[in-house]
């Protein structure tokens, strides 16, 4: 069973989240601000956060932020249409995903469902076998699911595992990123593309030694990405 954090500062959204999730067997964690999610995902198994941006106490971009500290639970935050500066900051900052206010049911079940099946990749870590990709310094071990860059583990998001692993178990290859975000998040772009790139300059942050001139992670102008060792 999974354990899923709704925290909105309105007890209605948080109310109508419930109804939406309960039906799916997830066991339901509620909180009205910020610093309450922070406490609870520090204290119990959270497998996802639903999280809203603006809440009094501790807003959703400073739990974000203080959550990745120490769990790669996948967040999705819950904002208002004129709230994109803030969505952006949020996936900035580590968060997988967004759903725009007012919700529809199909859209948040869908997103939950995504975001729970890229965390399932991240879930066993089995330390007998090893399945490694290698590219120069970057190592990928899709058994233990873990990362690491010249030899220091790296710590990732679903979402940023899920984009990394398609890009390096096919190395050399362009991926539009339209065909990144419908292979990753797994439902159609519709516009969301933008997600791709926040998600890549991330990435970028982590495994390379000088993100604004990548050795790994490349950038093919009007084609997409594509990972390769460079010079």
């Amino acid at each position: 069973m999974y354990n899923i954090l709704i925290c909105d500062d309105q007890p209605d959204i948080v109310n109508a989240l419930k109804i939406y999730l309960a039906p799916e067997g997830y066991n339901l964690f509620e909180a009205f601000t910020g610093k309450q999610a922070l406490e609870i995902v520090r204290s119990n198994d959270i497998h996802l956060i639903l999280l809203d941006v603006m809440m009094p106490v501790m807003d959703g971009i400073t739990a974000t932020s203080k959550i990745r500290e120490f769990s790669n639970a996948p967040i999705i935050l819950l904002t208002a249409k004129s709230e994109t500066e803030d969505k952006v900051l949020g996936l900035n900052v580590g968060a997988d995903d967004y759903i725009t206010k007012p919700f529809i049911p199909v859209e948040v079940l869908a997103r939950v469902r995504s975001q729970l099946r890229r965390y399932d990749l991240l879930g066993s870590r089995p330390a007998e076998q090893t399945n490694q990709v290698v590219i120069g310094g970057v190592v990928l071990d899709d058994r233990t699911k873990t990362v690491s860059v010249e030899g220091q583990e790296v710590s990732l998001t679903p979402t940023e595992y899920a984009i990394l692993h398609l890009l390096m178990t096919n190395p050399g290859k362009v991926f539009s990123t339209k065909v990144l975000y419908e292979a990753v998040w797994q439902e159609a772009a519709l516009g969301s593309e933008g997600a791709v790139a926040v998600h890549i300059r991330h990435l970028r942050e982590k495994i390379e030694i000088n993100p604004s001139e990548p050795r790994y992670l490349k950038v093919v102008w009007g084609q997409g990405y594509k990972m390769e060792e460079g010079k």
